[in-house]
């Protein structure tokens, strides 16, 4: 891109997206095709489309792929249907996948139309797979020979074409089973007339089908290799799954949970409609009232102690704080853990009670500064030990809910970064409005 993103967004609203439009058409030729898209995300809707319509045919398939699915969905929808024809030529299985949801029924039939036989057929089998699974999102470029193959085989296979992100050879049986892997660099230099099978790798991983996508994505990473083989529960090679595709899933699961923890969703557009914007947020401010409302009823159990030691009140803020902070860091923790697939049973009680001992450390110091703070301040010692015991019992009881929480949420397929830090607020609210209002009542009255 020539212009950096900020110089060209203000170029074109400035401008109101008229006189300069097909200059800066022009000048995004040759940008990546994420690039384009991210620009376009950044418009206002009105010059998004002025934008769009001047973009080359040729160029607007792989740049509604990258884009999120509800600015893509605004330019779709502002597309004239005669333009779609152009637009389509040359779509693949993936590219479909990826852009399906964003489809009406007349346009999805004719991008399957414009598939040819073949990617028709991986199109079928992708589909048969939730999006939730890695075989929803497999590439069939693939280097794959017979069992029986050898050293020169592998050389001519080479020769004629390396897909990207790939670096080994798949062997199967007569059935179509995957066997083994070959390195393309155990291949060169090999003797020719060598079977292939005597330079399989020991231990690639293998995926099945029904892996849960980011699960296998992580594999993916990890395993050393650009590509794994894909497998049905019969041992049939299906596809591959690429560190490209690998790397965008797991980024992807990595915002939604970013921006699930705000109650919204990864693919929301900047420039959505006001309407639709205030109704995806409203749900979970109605929540966080109701949990507001919960909180608040637990603080009118102690209006008495509250009207008679006023300092009580000033303090309660100080109180849902510590609390709040101290479980959304175990939280946030945990999540991540959670998605990575690094917690189960087997370890869940060693991390409780490593993070409930964080959390006493914490609770301690931070008890014990804060009930110097409120003695000092009020002059009152039995305050600054109600607030210590309150703050200590608070900090103690976060984290003991930012382990459990997500791992409950989890266990009934409730998204916890989606629920979780709403619940959690609950939680240390009513658990250090209660401590330190009931010690207040007990010592203070």
């Amino acid at each position: 891109m020539a212009e950096p993103l900020p110089d060209l967004i203000e170029e074109i609203v400035a401008d109101n997206g008229n006189d300069d439009i097909q200059a800066v058409a022009e000048q995004l030729l040759p940008a990546e095709d994420l690039e384009i898209a991210t620009l376009l995300e950044s418009l206002p809707v009105e010059e998004r489309m002025s934008l769009w319509e001047v973009l080359p045919d040729v160029r607007k398939l792989d740049v509604l792929v990258e884009m999120r699915s509800d600015p893509r969905e605004v330019l779709i929808s502002g597309t004239p249907d005669d333009k779609w024809s152009a637009i389509l030529l040359g779509i693949d299985a993936e590219d479909l996948l990826e852009l399906m949801d964003s489809l009406p029924s007349k346009l999805l039939e004719l991008a399957i139309q414009a598939l040819d036989e073949q990617q028709q057929a991986y199109f079928r089998d992708a589909t048969q797979f939730p999006d939730e699974q890695v075989g929803h999102w497999i590439s069939h470029e693939m280097l794959v020979l017979p069992l029986n193959a050898k050293v020169r085989d592998g050389l001519r296979l080479i020769r004629r074409n390396v897909p990207n992100h790939c670096d080994s050879i798949f062997l199967v049986n007569r059935s179509g089973q995957f066997s083994a892997a070959v390195k393309l660099t155990a291949v060169f230099g090999a003797p020719e007339h060598l079977p292939m099978v005597e330079l399989t790798e020991e231990s690639m991983p293998v995926i099945k089908g029904t892996d849960d996508s980011t699960t296998a994505s992580l594999l993916v990473q990890r395993s050393g290799y650009t590509a794994l083989p894909v497998i049905d529960d019969n041992n049939k090679l299906l596809g591959r799954h690429d560190i490209l595709s690998a790397s965008e899933l797991v980024n992807e699961n990595y915002e939604r949970q970013v921006m699930a923890t705000a109650g919204m969703d990864e693919d929301e557009d900047l420039f959505a409609p006001v309407a639709k914007s205030a109704r995806n947020r409203a749900l979970w401010l109605g929540i966080n009232l109701l949990t507001a409302f919960m909180a608040s009823w637990f603080i009118g159990l102690f209006e008495a102690t509250l009207q008679q030691v006023v300092a009580l009140a000033v303090l309660m803020p100080v109180v849902a704080s510590m609390g709040g902070i101290a479980g959304s860091q175990t939280l946030t923790l945990i999540v991540r853990g959670l998605a990575l697939g690094q917690i189960t049973s087997a370890n869940l009680k060693a991390l409780m009670t490593k993070e409930l001992k964080v959390g006493g450390v914490n609770g301690v110091i931070w008890a014990l500064v804060i009930g110097i703070v409120a003695f000092m301040w009020f002059s009152d010692p039995l305050l600054g030990v109600v607030i210590c015991l309150a703050i200590f019992l608070n900090i103690l009881a976060a984290a003991l809910a930012g382990v459990m929480l997500p791992v409950i949420l989890e266990k009934l397929k409730i998204d916890p970064a989606l629920s979780g830090s709403v619940i959690l607020t609950t939680v240390t609210d009513i658990v250090g409005f209660v401590a330190f209002l009931g010690l207040g009542s007990l010592f203070l009255l």
